[in-house]
């Protein structure tokens, strides 16, 4: 018999990392990548997982009907507009789930009725309909008033009603624009939850962007005035300044449980691996001092707060790296280590490989083994962020470079590219050494890409260090983001270059909805 208290405890996790954390510009994921993160977020427990836009592309079409089919145990939910058109493309995709959910959505602010110029009664009609279709569909709908925090609080209660009645099952409220605050958060929550007849029998949803930097904040404020689902990403990652951290709301839950006494169904343990494939595949890295998942988040440098770690953690560490799946020690690997050594070390990392894949990074770990005296668990992320970020298939891939540079010039590279499994060759000069890569890229790969981001750090410290260098391209309102990894800065640089074009190339083939989305 379920536990009624229990029940009340629960929040449920809803990532939309691979919808809204993909519309972030640059953030582009393939296939493959997708339903890398998606296995991994079933795996670790997420409640519903968000896996696309269905109409917005072939491509997030396909992407959510495989993740569909492959779930385990998540709902998987697709994403829909407020038309018949766009509810039954998604129905299509997610009925392969065997959890599956629609969720439709329209702005229902004065500012958002005015881009389908709509009055109140229209608009009403609309979600009344759609909500009815989308209900005789799926019996797993959610509805969500996009910009709610800024609608007339009558007209919300209004049309949340109406949603209710028309077969609802989830009411999201979002922050689309990042404006509220949290006391306006758990208000907000607790006058529609008071107010609407019907709410008793819903699940209300808060979905919070970052904009003010608050979104964290408003989403375990909502949880307190009685949400009992959050919608999330990894990283925090999402449009503009992103969404609310997944790992953030889940920790803080956990670590405070004694003010916050919810609980989810997170495997905490799993949070590092997957922080670090979506960082890799968005080509968005995470920033050193971000909240949980940030490199120096369990780092300590002052010496009073060494002094006091080394005589008890809990002075300065209010949680264990082992619980978010850091490995207590970074310790370090060399040339003489042997396959079983790395398969164990990269397994603590959480990576499982299979023996054609370690075969693959043995290759690379000895060729890195062999330039650097050292190699710690952060040389070995960067080593299998940079195999995952370079696929076999991509169709431009670098073969070989050699570059001349100095205090005298010229400066010249000279590349070898396999394009479309065809070796070319050329040579060209540039400002620098890196730019006469780019150059000479260029020349054998013709676009109008501007280089919009060029960023180089430091993996670990020292002079043999690895740089991972990251390169966002933008090209008619398209960005792309690549990544690379090595001990050659120059390297590295070209391969995250080459990296970008080849996710431009996939860009070039999807088309997002005019529609701003939730």
């Amino acid at each position: 018999m379920t536990d009624p208290k229990a029940a009340q405890d629960r929040v449920l996790i809803f990532d939309t990392t691979l919808r809204d954390g993909e519309q972030s510009p640059g953030a582009t994921m393939t296939l493959h990548e997708k339903l890398q993160i998606a296995t991994l977020l079933d795996e670790m427990g997420v409640d519903i997982i968000e896996a696309g836009f269905p109409i917005a592309s072939e491509g997030d079409f396909e992407a959510v009907t495989e993740i569909a089919r492959l779930a385990q145990t998540a709902v998987i939910c697709g994403l829909a507009r407020a038309n018949f058109a766009d509810i039954d493309r998604c129905w299509e995709a997610v009925k392969h789930a065997k959890r599956p959910r629609i969720h439709t959505f329209i702005g229902t602010s004065p500012l958002h009725r005015a881009i389908p110029n709509l009055d109140m009664d229209q608009m009403a009609e609309r979600i009344e309909a759609t909500v009815t279709h989308a209900r005789n569909l799926c019996d797993n709908v959610q509805w969500s008033p996009m910009d709610a925090t800024r609608t007339e609080h009558d007209y919300l209660c209004r049309v949340v009603e109406i949603a209710i009645k028309a077969g609802a099952t989830t009411i999201n409220i979002p922050d689309t624009v990042g404006y509220t605050a949290p006391r306006e958060s758990a208000a907000l929550i607790r006058m529609l939850i008071e107010r609407v007849p019907g709410a008793d029998g819903v699940v209300f949803a808060t979905h919070c962007h970052n904009d003010l930097g608050m979104a964290t904040a408003n989403a375990l404020a909502a949880v307190d005035a009685g949400a009992r689902q959050i919608e999330c990403t990894i990283n925090g990652l999402g449009e503009r300044a992103g969404n609310t951290a997944l790992e953030e709301v889940v920790m803080a839950m956990k670590v405070r449980n004694d003010i916050m006494p919810y609980r989810t169904n997170i495997d905490t343990t799993k949070i590092m691996q997957v922080s670090r494939l979506v960082a890799t595949v968005s080509g968005f890295p995470v920033q050193f001092n971000k909240a949980i998942v940030g490199k120096n988040a369990f780092a300590h440098e002052s010496g009073i707060h060494q002094d006091g770690m080394l005589k008890n953690a809990q002075t300065f560490e209010i949680m264990r790296p082992q619980d978010v799946g850091l490995n207590a020690t970074s310790l370090v690997m060399g040339k003489h280590s042997g396959r079983a050594a790395l398969r164990s070390k990269l397994e603590e990392l959480g990576y499982k490989l299979g023996d054609n894949q370690l075969s693959d990074v043995f290759v690379r770990f000895k060729a890195l083994a062999d330039s650097k005296k050292e190699v710690y668990d952060e040389d070995l992320v960067a080593l299998m962020q940079d195999t995952d970020t370079h696929a076999a298939n991509d169709r431009i891939q670098v073969r070989r470079l050699k570059v001349v540079c100095g205090t005298e010039g010229p400066r010249t590279a000279e590349l070898t590219l396999a394009i479309d499994g065809v070796e070319h060759e050329v040579t060209a000069t540039g400002d620098g050494p890196v730019d006469a890569a780019f150059v000479a890229v260029r020349k054998l790969v013709p676009n109008s890409a501007r280089l919009a981001l060029y960023q180089v750090h430091a993996v670990t410290e020292g002079t043999d260090a690895q740089a991972t260098v990251s390169v966002r391209l933008e090209e008619d309102g398209k960005i792309a983001t690549g990544q690379s990894a090595d001990t050659d800065t120059v390297v590295a640089s070209t391969r995250a270059y080459v990296n970008a074009l080849n996710k431009l190339m996939v860009r070039r083939l999807k088309t997002a909805p005019a529609a701003q989305t939730a």
